[in-house]
């Protein structure tokens, strides 16, 4: 068992006690910021005049080799090291001799996982937030191509209004437009680096804090030495930003459930994305979708647990703060994995334009506008809301739609009616008529699609 503490203590740890207090078997997901966090510290090192040149050297030669041969599998990490940070310490000393043992000056474990921890975050945000543009830009023209597209909208999961399949996707385009700001957001507050803040009072080394973070690219050090090796709010967040993103998609995989059902027929889902059934061979189950709204609920559990561990924790650090990793690793792969499949499914999706027409009008969805029609002929609204009513009961009698009502029916119910009400509560004048920001229209779609496309090249 590699230990890095053994000077205190007069018998080896239980091998029980050491296992559970290993953290090898997940922490090795982060070697690579580990190594390079550790050559930006001896780089400082050197330029205070801690470490020689020519040790700085031999250290960053050695810290590189050992990443090449875990990159090229040369060198196995495993379980015989307590952590990531006994590993690549051991190695390098294995390797270059005694100027691997100068490695750790002037910091401790607590301010090197908060580091790694956080250069890890970094790059993961940078990854997340590429595969939610990936989808945005496949919602993006859905849109395009379909603002034309009729189809109802809905309240309760009951038809409502005319609008657009463009008009529809556009709403999902917004959420996760927000959910990249928050990822933006996440990454501006985190930017700050721990190292140097020591095990959490810092150190008597003449450590340039500020060099230290300019090497790892952050924004600058970190303030507060407790707050530096006790924060894991900008996990939290994440994990709370990654629940909410998870949650856009298992709404949408909900309506692609629906939507794939026989009863709806608005979507078919490509074969590559779907499975069939092991004793029904008429069977094209939705599993992509539904495996998304499952996994859903495994990404609140991390944020949840995460809340949880940290609630009762006092300053500074406490062994309690490693089971942020597991949860966070497996959070983010799971969301990393759910965007990559749900945009996939999305981008070969066929929709059946015409079926979706057929719904928007077999469910009265142009009710409002022939309501509007009386009412821009004279007619008060709420005695217009009554006499539609009437039409929409007298078509559920007949099994028809209000397009499909003659005229004479339509005036046997209200006189006022005239031959250009057909045109009035035509799905398309429903549609087109709405051209406030935001709402369906065509002209409005296009102004909103050109914003989409504008925000798209400039993030």
């Amino acid at each position: 068992m590699a230990q890095l503490w053994g000077g205190r203590f007069t018998k080896e740890t239980d091998k029980l006690v050491y296992n559970f207090n290993a953290s090898i078997s997940f922490d090795k997901k982060f070697y690579e910021q580990d190594i390079r966090g550790s050559i930006a510290h001896v780089t400082m090192l050197a330029k205070q005049g801690i470490l020689t040149e020519e040790e700085k050297v031999q250290i960053i030669d050695g810290l590189n080799g050992i990443c090449r041969d875990v990159e090229n599998g040369t060198l196995e990490i495993t379980d015989k090291y307590e952590d990531i940070h006994s590993f690549v310490e051991a190695n390098l000393i294995d390797r270059i001799g005694d100027a691997g043992k100068k490695l750790h000056t002037g910091r401790s474990r607590n301010d090197q996982v908060a580091l790694d921890m956080k250069l890890y975050t970094r790059d993961e945000i940078v990854e997340l937030d590429k595969l939610v543009k990936k989808l945005l830009e496949v919602l993006l023209q859905i849109m395009k191509d379909n603002t034309e597209t009729f189809m109802p909208g809905f309240t309760h999961l009951q038809k409502a209004q005319p609008i657009t399949l463009a008009h529809h996707m556009g709403a999902y385009f917004e959420m996760f437009k927000r959910d990249r700001s928050r990822l933006k957001d996440i990454y501006a507050r985190m930017n700050y680096c721990p190292l140097g803040a020591g095990a959490l009072a810092g150190t008597t080394y003449p450590l340039d804090r500020d060099y230290t973070a300019e090497l790892l690219d952050f924004t600058g050090p970190t303030l507060n030495s407790m707050d530096s090796v006790a924060d894991r709010d900008y996990l939290i967040e994440l994990l709370s930003a990654m629940s909410t993103m998870m949650m856009h998609l298992s709404r949408f995989s909900e309506e692609v459930i629906l939507w794939n059902s026989n009863e709806y027929q608005f979507v078919e889902i490509d074969d590559a994305y779907s499975t069939g059934s092991s004793i029904m061979p008429q069977k094209k189950n939705p599993d992509i979708a539904e495996l998304v709204r499952g996994k859903t609920g495994r990404v609140y559990g991390a944020l949840m647990s995460l809340l949880t561990t940290m609630k009762g924790i006092p300053l500074a650090y406490n062994k309690d703060m490693q089971e942020d990793k597991e949860l966070v690793f497996d959070a983010i792969d799971t969301t990393k994995g759910c965007l990559a499949l749900f945009t996939g499914m999305l981008r070969t999706m066929k929709f059946n334009k015409a079926r979706m027409e057929t719904s928007a009008k077999n469910g009265f969805t142009n009710a409002t506008d022939a309501a509007d029609y009386l009412v821009n002929h004279g007619v008060p609204f709420r005695d217009a809301h009554g006499i539609v009513g009437q039409l929409v009961l007298y078509c559920i009698e007949k099994n028809i739609a209000l397009d499909d009502m003659s005229m004479e029916e339509f005036r046997a119910i209200s006189p006022v009616f005239e031959e250009d009400i057909y045109d009035a509560i035509s799905m398309k004048t429903c549609v087109e008529m709405r051209n406030t920001i935001g709402a369906p229209g065509e002209d409005a779609m296009e102004k909103v699609i050109a914003q989409e496309e504008a925000y798209l090249i400039s993030e």
